[in-house]
């Protein structure tokens, strides 16, 4: 089956960092409906709007670090950073 962008050029892959973002944050959108939370209640567990929580499920806003850390221990989740040295710095 072709990729999305093999069927419409237009189409550019998301960098490596927004993709990996997406990821974090599926991922936490599928544990709060497992565990049977309402957007409702998590956005005022955590201090923020249920629109806002929303967007950020629907992929729609681009949260920052600390609100995306915000999200993680609303559900129990820590958010982990590593540094890697770079390819071009060898």
């Amino acid at each position: 089956m072709p990729t999305l962008n093999q069927t419409n050029p237009n189409v550019q892959p998301l960098p490596t960092t927004e993709m990996k973002v997406a990821e974090i944050l599926t991922t936490l959108r599928s544990e709060r409906i497992k565990r049977g939370i309402s957007q409702t209640d998590l956005a005022d567990q955590i201090g923020m709007k249920q629109p806002q929580l929303a967007r950020i499920e629907r992929l729609v806003a681009t949260p920052s670090l600390t609100t995306i850390e915000r999200y993680a221990h609303g559900l129990g989740f820590e958010i982990g950073l590593s540094l890697v040295k770079g390819l071009k710095n060898k």
